[in-house]
């Protein structure tokens, strides 16, 4: 059985049947033939504007996914890891989109978004700096950057950083159900 994968060219109204700008989607190593609902797309570097492409994609993706709240959760969270894939490393980035959880995976099934890009450099987790009324502290309070793996962590069921032969995966999961 071949895996079923969201088609981009239909996303952005092509009718030549490929896939992303950069070409068709390619099949992934290792990749099981299941019917978990599945997509990829390859991004350019510092092509901030993908991110929206990337949140509407996971929307169709999880149309009737998990409860309410957790498909915007994950279109948050794709946002902060993809746009850190494009702002903080000196190449474009791969993001995929995985229902885990056999044939009722599009409603129920645990998905899985990954970043790859192509620094080896791992992220850091900054902590937020709060002072004792809930306000940010100081300059690292005042930035307008940097808090993105923090809601990751904060709100992802998992999450984590895969290295692989020229860079890493950073990646999330979440249940359909809250915890």
């Amino acid at each position: 059985m071949k895996r079923r994968t969201a088609q981009w060219a239909e996303a952005e109204g092509r009718e030549d049947g490929g896939g992303s700008a950069d070409g068709p989607a390619p099949s992934v190593p290792g990749a099981r033939d299941d019917p978990a609902p599945y997509w990829e797309r390859r991004l350019r570097h510092k092509d901030v504007s993908a991110v929206a492409e990337v949140r509407a994609a996971l929307r169709r993706l999880l149309r009737q996914w998990g409860a309410p709240g957790r498909a915007e959760t994950a279109e948050l969270l794709a946002s902060e890891l993809v746009t850190n894939a494009l702002v903080h490393t000196d190449g474009g980035a791969v993001v995929t989109a995985r229902l885990d959880g056999g044939p009722g995976a599009s409603v129920k099934g645990r998905l899985r978004v990954e970043v790859r890009d192509f620094l080896s450099r791992h992220p850091v987790l900054r902590p937020a700096a709060v002072c004792a009324w809930g306000e940010p502290e100081g300059a690292e309070g005042a930035a307008t950057s940097g808090r993105g793996l923090l809601l990751v962590h904060s709100l992802a069921d998992a999450w984590g950083v895969t290295s692989h032969g020229v860079g890493k995966a950073v990646w999330f999961e979440l249940d359909a159900q809250e915890p």
